[in-house]
């Protein structure tokens, strides 16, 4: 069965136009529920209304590769906030929904590309992470119809049409 572990806002970026100068401060809250607002974003993220269209709106991360990076690197009390990534799910081959239009606890979205680790990777998880992450960075989608996400079971529909 497939689940969605923790969904993570954050009213601020820590590391996203920050090249160059020390991390940001601002926390990743971690919600029972969110509201996903097609074309916008999460309600109460940083990248909610960022850009019309934004391929970024949401960002999926699975919860296999934050118990694989707690055993690769050494740090069992990794708090998967720390790649901050938006939903934390499992039981979810988010690679497979690359360009695929899918539905997820009831909301539209679609795959718009690999959520891509950066070099704030080797600090916030362990020196060598944003290597080890290519490939396993996630998912970024855009919103495609309104609705709440929430922590819990959750049911993976790919749309007629999409994709491979």
């Amino acid at each position: 069965m497939s689940a969605i572990r923790h969904i993570f806002t954050s009213s601020g970026h820590n590391f996203f136009g920050r090249y160059g100068q020390p991390a940001g401060t601002h926390t990743a809250v971690d919600r029972p529920v969110v509201k996903c607002r097609a074309g916008w974003g999460l309600e109460g993220d940083r990248f909610y209304g960022y850009r019309p269209d934004y391929r970024g709106q949401v960002t999926f991360f699975a919860w296999e590769t934050v118990l694989a990076a707690r055993k690769k690197f050494g740090v069992p009390a990794l708090s998967p906030s720390a790649f901050r990534r938006n939903v934390i799910t499992e039981g979810l081959d988010l690679n497979a929904l690359l360009e695929r239009r899918f539905t997820l606890g009831g909301v539209e979205f679609e795959g718009t590309g690999e959520a891509r680790p950066c070099v704030w990777m080797n600090q916030a998880v362990a020196p060598g992470a944003e290597d080890w992450l290519f490939g396993r960075g996630g998912l970024r989608a855009k919103i495609l119809s309104d609705g709440e996400l929430g922590v819990g079971p959750v049911e993976l529909w790919l749309m007629a049409g999409s994709g491979a």
